[in-house]
């Protein structure tokens, strides 16, 4: 339960680091083209930059040298994943819904609300959710069935959030379902399939790197993450536009599990 302190240290300022010059250019963008949907993209390259820039920094201590590359690959792989997916949904939209009521909705500029309202409070989430990856660079001996844990629960993480998003595009896709309401596969089971993998993918990334005693204080990581998830920017968000424009979406409220998934109840 070792961690090298000063690869641990390096790589949480290194981390801050890129996700100030990360958020900072796609401030810089959203400014330019007015569309705060660029966020969307930068949220899983962020992670992606951040693992990637931890398992370099760990190559100047003594801690093991294979753990930092697991927690950069498996989370290269969810983040490359998720930005592509957001920006083939985005590309050539319109500015997402929830972006375009909060700039207009207290009178700020649209500079002001981008830096106050989108890029810098995301950018302290990543860097909160981000913790397992810089702490676990210092990872002396890693605890390789808690390891296989964590890579269990971020693939059933993967599976769900990905296979999630293919059946919800799938659907919007096809004409015939215009306006419906999605409620197949595994949105049967719950009704945020996308959050609830996403939730088990952190969970599984900080038990990873949960082998010392420094990566089990990154709880904080999956704790922070499920709570932006079903209570800030994800399902709260989500469903109340859906009670609006969905038909029959109160009576899916009654017979889907919000996030966990599980049986549909009968109606």
């Amino acid at each position: 339960m070792d961690t090298d302190w000063s690869v641990s240290l390096v790589a949480l300022g290194v981390g801050a680091l890129v996700v100030v010059v990360l958020m900072t250019t796609g401030l810089t963008i959203a400014r330019r083209s007015e569309r705060l949907t660029v966020v969307d993209t930068l949220w899983g390259l962020g992670f992606v930059a951040v693992g990637l820039a931890s398992a370099l920094v760990s190559l100047t201590g003594d801690g093991d040298p294979v753990l930092p590359w697991v927690l950069a690959g498996l989370t290269a792989v969810w983040g490359v994943r998720l930005a592509a997916y957001l920006h083939r949904r985005n590309h050539g939209q319109a500015e997402d819904p929830r972006y375009a009521e909060l700039a207009s909705a207290d009178g700020r500029s649209f500079a002001e609300v981008a830096l106050r309202r989108v890029f810098l409070p995301q950018g302290i989430a990543m860097y909160l959710v981000a913790t397992p990856l810089m702490v676990g660079a210092g990872t002396r001996e890693p605890v390789w069935w808690l390891v296989g844990v964590g890579v269990a629960i971020w693939l059933l993480g993967f599976v769900f959030e990905s296979v999630g998003d293919a059946q919800l595009a799938r659907f919007k896709a096809d004409p015939a379902n215009r306006g419906q309401l999605m409620d197949r596969g595994l949105w049967r089971y719950t009704r945020h399939p996308n959050y609830f993998g996403d939730a088990c993918v952190w969970t599984g990334l900080w038990l990873v790197a949960a082998s010392s005693w420094a990566g089990l204080a990154t709880v904080v990581s999956p704790i922070a993450m499920t709570f932006f998830l079903t209570k800030v920017t994800g399902a709260a968000n989500n469903e109340k536009g859906m009670k609006k424009s969905k038909p029959g979406y109160d009576e899916y409220v009654r017979r889907t599990s919000g996030f966990v998934p599980w049986f549909p109840k009968k109606a």
